[in-house]
């Protein structure tokens, strides 16, 4: 299913957010003004009542949307040092396999982890880019598979080249791991029904100024300029390779710098 709001930047989302709930506050407060002339006690007693109970419910979906994208952030991260842990193994183990195969397979590796490397950078929303190099990872892997079958068959040795064959194995696995992190995103219902239910407490905010005979409070701002500001890291940490919180491939860059350092000839 394709996400309405991926494709768009995360300040104008919240910027737009921001701009409907100040609205939402004024019409509720004007819709108060008129409806607070003739209520009485009871009635107040009733909408801050309500009011409080919204106020809890939206703490409420604040704390699980906020805590399902750190989650899928996490598990982003977490993929992007295993994928590096089980590329540095293979390579290690590489040096088990024939010479006749091992210069390929580690050339193979390097291209292998540039190309990841550059797939990590792209963002989600360049589709045709993300394809291409999806595409040149795939090649890769075939090329070092097929690397494989030929060490197998000139030195079928379990502890030399299948201690690589699994490395190899674990390297593939790894890839599937990350793309899938990659494609875990926060539900747009559950964002959907966030922004919805922010608007109808934006708006009974107002209200029940507009029945008390006066305009929200400074302090009221305040909280819905926190509450948007929390909405944007929300928004910001489902997005991995978007806005200010990115998920960081220290782990992959340093490891290319030391396959780099390894293949430089001795002097």
């Amino acid at each position: 299913m394709k996400e309405i709001m991926y494709n768009h930047h995360s300040f104008l989302i919240v910027g737009v957010l921001c701009i409907v709930l100040l609205v939402s506050i004024e019409v509720g407060f004007r819709l108060g003004m008129r409806h607070g002339r003739d209520a009485n006690d009871a009635a107040r007693s009733q909408v801050n009542t309500i009011q409080a109970s919204l106020l809890g419910v939206l703490a409420l979906l604040l704390g699980f949307t906020f805590s399902l994208s750190l989650q899928r952030f996490d598990s982003r991260s977490a993929a992007v040092v295993g994928e590096a842990n089980a590329i540095g193994t293979a390579w290690l183990r590489s040096e088990l396999l024939p010479a006749s195969v091992r210069d390929d397979v580690r050339a193979a590796m390097q291209e292998y982890i540039a190309v990841r490397i550059a797939a990590g950078e792209e963002s989600l929303d360049h589709v045709d880019r993300r394809a291409e190099l999806l595409a040149q990872t795939s090649a890769i892997q075939e090329d070092l598979w097929a690397n494989v079958v030929r060490a197998a068959a000139e030195a079928p040795n379990p502890v030399t080249t299948g201690l690589y064959t699994q490395a190899l194995n674990e390297m593939i696995d790894s890839f599937g791991v990350r793309q899938a992190a990659l494609d875990r995103h926060v539900p747009e219902v559950v964002l959907f029904l966030l922004f919805g239910t922010l608007i109808l407490t934006a708006s009974l905010v107002g209200y029940a100024s507009g029945m008390a005979g006066q305009r929200a409070s400074f302090a009221t701002h305040v909280l819905v300029l926190l509450i948007v500001l929390l909405v944007f890291i929300i928004i910001d940490l489902d997005r991995p390779r978007r806005g200010l919180i990115e998920v960081r491939q220290d782990s992959m860059v340093a490891l290319r710098d030391a396959m780099i350092v390894a293949q430089r000839p001795e002097r």
